[in-house]
């Protein structure tokens, strides 16, 4: 482990994720704000001095973040996704010399809300369906969300199916009956909903439900910036939220 405190550094640093990671930072004082990259920073700044990075940037500039990481050994924290193969490979060579994190959401909650899915899904057994309902903003332009299929791949797995062959995100029309092999996902839209995920298990006279609410977009930069608190000093290899909360 590193003493503290623990150099942070952040790449998408102009982006209002970047700024909130930013300020979860100078808010920890156990930690300190050494790098703080966006997309005018000249090319000449590097990560070189830091213990952790955390990006929240985009996939196209994976290249550019390896780039300024150099050959030093700080930790990687990123909360980005949809990386091509080519980006992966790229993540997948860092994690080779250093510790790497990346994570759909960062909420903790929500990492507990997949843990909880995968016990109750185990638990629960065949006869159980499951539904996961998510709500957003009127401004979210993908639908379902990336938290809603990490859900319902965690339940895939618990239950034994291929995803995202058991992916049922649409129903109109006379669909027939449900089949016990799919995981329905549903999207609503509107207002200024941060983020709302239920996951119904739905058996014979009875139902489960397990709910997690955003309530403020920070949750995301406190989960990242405790991951990044984690993670400083970690040996090389790839991390996931699951192991930051423990057993």
């Amino acid at each position: 482990m590193i003493a503290a405190p623990v150099r942070v550094g952040v790449f998408g640093g102009g982006g209002r994720m970047g700024r909130a990671v930013a300020e979860a930072i100078e808010a920890d004082p156990g930690l300190t704000l050494a790098a703080l990259v966006g997309r005018q920073t000249p090319t000449d700044v590097h990560f070189g001095d830091c213990d952790v990075v955390v990006d929240f940037s985009v996939a196209a500039a994976t290249p550019n973040l390896v780039a300024r990481l150099g050959p030093g050994h700080a930790a990687l924290v990123s909360g980005v996704t949809g990386r091509t193969p080519a980006q992966e490979a790229l993540l997948a060579d860092r994690a080779a010399v250093a510790p790497v994190l990346i994570a759909a959401n960062f909420s903790i909650g929500v990492a507990v809300l997949r843990r909880l899915v995968r016990e109750a899904v185990t638990a629960l057994g065949a006869g159980w369906d499951v539904e996961i309902l998510e709500v957003h903003h009127r401004r979210k332009a993908d639908a379902p969300s990336g938290t809603a299929l990490l859900l319902g791949h965690e339940a895939a797995r618990a239950r034994g199916l291929p995803w995202p062959d058991a992916l049922k995100d649409a129903r109109r029309g006379v669909t027939g009956p449900r089949s016990e092999g799919e995981i329905g996902v549903g999207a609503l839209r509107g207002g200024d909903v941060v983020g709302e995920h239920t996951v119904m298990l739905l058996g014979e006279a009875e139902r489960l439900e397990l709910v997690h609410r955003a309530g403020d977009r920070r949750i995301f930069a406190l989960g990242a910036v405790r991951a990044a608190r984690w993670i400083a000093g970690r040996p090389p290899g790839r991390y996931s939220l699951d192991d930051v909360l423990g057993p």
